[in-house]
């Protein structure tokens, strides 16, 4: 059996999996309809969307274990929706922020929740204070852009909102899992005003850019390094287990 084919039965059941197989042997973009997820999905032509499709759902990136059920959950970088997609299917439960600067990934995003109720959009990026980004490399991936700091006279601002916000905005007491994938501006986050909202983080999934900003790894371990996380690595995600909640509504 092709691996493609495998992972898409395993992920989508076989039925399904074998109309997804054709599908995208002929075209890996359009509308891709899953009865086990109860959504179909948009990927776009000539785009990155395959290459997250196939990072989210065959190669299984974020099927990772968690000692607790999350019910809290920040999505920031969250692309075209389908890791959302994915937690949301996976925990049920759960409130979800989806995060997401780039108004054409924003788009498609908003197509992919669509039948997800328990997921919120805001086409914002994550920093450490709220201000306004601008897109910095629009020439790039979809999966790949970078933002640096503006203010809001600029025409392209995008607004930004720091988790302490996310957190007291939502009334939430904690952050369940935060899956982080921002193309470098994970530096800024963690390097300033992490005390509020670091302790009271049970998981992280973050994907780090050393080799779009110097220094980012750097900044994510210093400032976790201060907390009682377990440390391990999944696919490109480095995993953090808050051990203070990690007996908590075992999974």
């Amino acid at each position: 059996m092709p691996s493609r084919l495998k992972g898409l039965t395993k992920a989508f059941g076989v039925l399904d999996g074998m109309k997804l197989y054709c599908h995208v042997k002929v075209k890996p973009f359009g509308w891709l309809y899953s009865n086990r997820y109860g959504t179909r999905f948009y990927l776009r032509s000539h785009s990155s969307d395959w290459f997250t499709f196939d990072q989210v759902f065959i190669r299984h990136q974020y099927n990772i274990k968690l000692p607790f059920i999350p019910k809290t959950i920040i999505d920031a970088g969250a692309n075209i929706g389908l890791s959302a997609a994915y937690f949301a299917y996976r925990f049920p439960n759960s409130e979800i922020i989806a995060l997401e600067p780039n108004k054409e990934n924003f788009d498609v995003l908003t197509k992919n929740i669509s039948n997800f109720k328990k997921i919120r959009s805001l086409r914002s990026g994550l920093w450490n204070t709220d201000t306004y980004l601008e897109l910095i490399n629009t020439n790039s991936a979809q999966n790949a852009f970078m933002v640096t700091e503006t203010t809001a006279v600029n025409i392209n601002a995008i607004p930004a909102v720091s988790i302490k916000t996310l957190m007291l905005q939502n009334d939430w007491s904690t952050i369940d899992l935060l899956k982080i994938d921002i193309e470098g501006s994970e530096k800024e986050v963690f390097e300033a005003n992490t005390e509020y909202w670091l302790p009271k983080t049970k998981a992280i999934f973050i994907e780090t850019h050393d080799k779009m900003k110097k220094g980012s790894s750097k900044a994510v371990f210093k400032a976790i390094s201060q907390y009682d996380f377990s440390f391990s690595m999944n696919d490109e995600n480095l995993v953090f287990i808050n051990e203070n909640y990690s007996n908590n509504n075992l999974d």
